[in-house]
């Protein structure tokens, strides 16, 4: 992560970066010379959350940076700095707020991406030397990070279903695991038939793509994605707006990608199996349509109350077949519902989980790691919200109301009630750009699912 470096011992050459705030101002003002306090009053600098100042020396050279900081709010500390700060490397000064370094780290370097596929990056970012033991821990989430970033913003054109599986294979090819996908009429013959409704009316064929990875003699475990790589709404087709951003619905499938990627690169020791059902829901002659009914795999017939209720069609396949394999543990991410983001709001994802001990410990995990989740129940008396007059299920139903939970609910009819599994309805996207979190693809929930999964397989 070229944003971060090792900071050697006895480095001279950095620039101290020391985060205060109104509170530790006057003790912050003592260590300075007089020439420099008169620096910061002629500045207007009073230590206020999100301002900083650079200091300069008594020869006008940049020697030190003040950065007023909110103390509960470590992570986006230095966010806005990486891009706004001279070019040059930085470290952080022992005199700070923050006494654990690895937070303040992480936000330096999430602050620092941008997206340059399709332009040049604007400037050099700014680095942060940090300690080995820190640049160990953050080196591979800011990469998985990145990950989810760059493969949430790339527009469908160069991120359809063939996309997601070559990124797939490339994860595949790096940590030497296996790589199977189900493309197209395949899908039908191996009985994957709600993936193949969802994708049949794209040019680009529906698939399945499976990684599996690890001893066979260790516990398995499965990882899902929601890998809707663009949605119209199908038949059922959203207005102007709501399509405007769908090129983002892949985003559980780029969290589970680098959540794989995660797993492997630490060597956790599972048995892993990664699932992506990837399509994109168009419209033709050969859409699914409203009122059908699909006998999806788990032999649970559903009619199509509506098509844009199409990601929990594509993963109910996925979750059948995971749980073919009598894994220990399933994890699906998802972008599945508006109804979560009115709920929540786009920085919290939305957890539903079959057992509360593992829900427990992924929010527990997520708390540690600053990557804060919430819990909504499985309120199974709005299963009633999804009956069918001709079919086992609905897809969706009339009612408006609780949508985040209805969604989840579907999705738990294929889950064996004995099998833990957790589901993350996750916005993965920045409205606009705030320190450490520019607008675009966002990964919200990794940090707490690697935690969560670090903690329940130790070595």
């Amino acid at each position: 992560m070229s944003v971060l470096i090792e900071r050697k011992a006895g480095e001279r050459q950095s620039i101290a970066i020391e985060t205060t705030d109104p509170s530790r101002f006057a003790a912050t003002k003592r260590r300075l010379t007089a020439a420099q306090r008169q620096w910061l009053a002629s500045s207007a600098f009073e230590a206020a959350p999100g301002t900083f100042v650079p200091v300069p020396d008594e020869a006008g050279k940049l020697v030190r940076v003040l950065v007023g900081v909110d103390a509960n709010d470590p992570l986006s500390a230095l966010g806005a700095l990486p891009r706004t700060l001279p070019e040059g490397t930085y470290h952080l000064a022992d005199e700070s707020v923050f006494k654990d370094t690895l937070p303040v780290a992480m936000g330096w370097a999430l602050g620092a991406y941008e997206f340059t596929r399709y332009r040049k990056a604007r400037r050099a970012p700014a680095k942060l030397a940090i300690s080995t033991a820190d640049l160990k821990v953050l080196a591979p989430l800011m990469e998985a990070t990145t990950l989810v970033r760059d493969l949430v913003n790339t527009p469908t054109e160069d991120m359809g279903p063939k996309h997601l599986a070559d990124a797939v294979k490339q994860l595949g090819k790096a940590h030497k695991a296996k790589v199977n996908e189900w493309v197209g009429d395949e899908l039908l013959k191996a009985n994957f038939p709600t993936i193949h409704a969802v994708g049949r009316a794209s040019h680009r064929a529906p698939r399945l793509i499976e990684l599996t990875w690890g001893k066979a003699s260790d516990p398995k475990i499965a990882v899902v994605g929601k890998g809707v790589c663009f949605d119209t709404g199908g038949l059922d087709l959203k207005p102007a707006d709501g399509m405007r951003w769908m090129k983002k619905d892949m985003g559980g499938a780029a969290h589970a990608i680098a959540l794989a990627g995660l797993i492997m690169q630490a060597k956790l020791p599972v048995r892993l199996q990664l699932l992506i059902p990837a399509v994109e829901n168009a419209v033709s002659g050969e859409a699914m349509r409203p009122g059908e009914v699909i006998t999806t795999r788990a032999g649970i017939t559903v009619e199509v109350d509506n098509t844009d209720a199409e990601g929990r069609l594509v993963l109910c396949d996925a979750l059948s077949y995971a749980s073919e394999q009598k894994p220990e543990l399933i994890i699906d991410f998802a972008t599945l519902t508006g109804a979560a983001r009115i709920a929540l709001g786009p920085d919290l994802p939305a957890l539903f989980a079959n057992n509360d001990d593992a829900a427990e410990r992924v929010l527990a995990a997520g708390r540690a790691v600053n990557d804060p989740l919430w819990r909504l129940p499985l309120w199974r008396p709005y299963r009633k919200m999804l009956e069918s007059y001709l079919a086992d299920m609905a897809n969706s139903g009339a009612s408006r109301h609780a949508g985040a939970i209805t969604a989840a609910l579907y999705l738990e009819r294929f889950v064996p009630e004995t099998t833990p599994w957790l589901h993350l309805d996750t916005y993965a996207w920045n409205d606009a750009d705030r320190p450490g979190r520019p607008r675009g693809g966002e990964a919200l929930g990794l940090r707490a699912f690697f935690a969560f999964l670090q903690q329940r397989y130790k070595r």
